[in-house]
């Protein structure tokens, strides 16, 4: 299946430098905040590609959770592939796009865990039934069936019947720190507008791309 003829204009916006900000974390809240007016439909994930020890890249969606002067956060099971493969190369790169706007995001950087009171305070926030399923999933192994999962999901469901659900030792936080952002504005005849921010000496500098 071909897919030669399939092609989309960009057109409903552009980006200029004078609307760029010297902090990259700044225009990319508001391009955030702007995905959420625009009725995204998920405007917080991004795919987050990570790398083994053997340099074989990877890459699934997961949720933004939080964005700050220090970063970007998100959150998953420390026994998954992604985990494992952050933990020991300490470094990712992460994507959001957004169609109806026709813009993406790529940050590059370090990687870290957060604190264990940090994951456990966005853990406590989460609806039960995410909190269940934390404890659930042996994230990444395989799997005998469906039924073997359902099983799974009823023990934990037995085993906190109606009572607090602590957060899972397994189970927390990343913090993503920015060294590298680009901005891309979908524009006609695929002249996008592309700015880069990138992290030297503390200091942010920009630079236009060639799209």
């Amino acid at each position: 299946m071909g897919f030669a003829e399939l092609r989309k204009a960009y057109r409903v916006g552009s980006l200029e430098e004078s609307e760029l900000t010297d902090d990259p974390t700044e225009l990319l809240t508001a391009w955030l905040r702007r995905a959420v007016e625009a009725g995204e439909a998920e405007p917080n994930a991004m795919a987050l590609a990570t790398v083994g020890a053997d340099g074989r890249p990877s890459v699934r969606f997961v949720l933004l959770k939080d964005l700050t002067q220090a970063g970007v956060t998100f959150f998953t099971n420390y026994g998954s592939r992604k985990a494992h493969e952050l933990d020991t190369s300490h470094t990712a790169a992460v994507a959001l796009w957004w169609p109806h706007l026709e813009r993406q995001v790529r940050v590059e950087g370090r990687v870290e865990r957060l604190s264990r009171a940090a994951s456990e305070e966005y853990f406590n926030s989460r609806p039960r039934g995410s909190q269940l399923g934390a404890w659930t999933s042996p994230q990444s192994q395989p799997l005998a069936s469906r039924a073997e999962l359902e099983a799974l999901a009823a023990e934990v469901r037995a085993r906190f019947a109606d009572g607090e659900v602590p957060c899972p030792p397994g189970w927390g936080g990343y913090l993503l720190r920015p060294e590298r952002v680009e901005f891309w504005q979908g524009r006609d005849d695929r002249l996008h507008d592309r700015f880069l921010y990138s992290l030297e000496g503390g200091t942010w500098s920009r630079s236009r791309l060639a799209p």
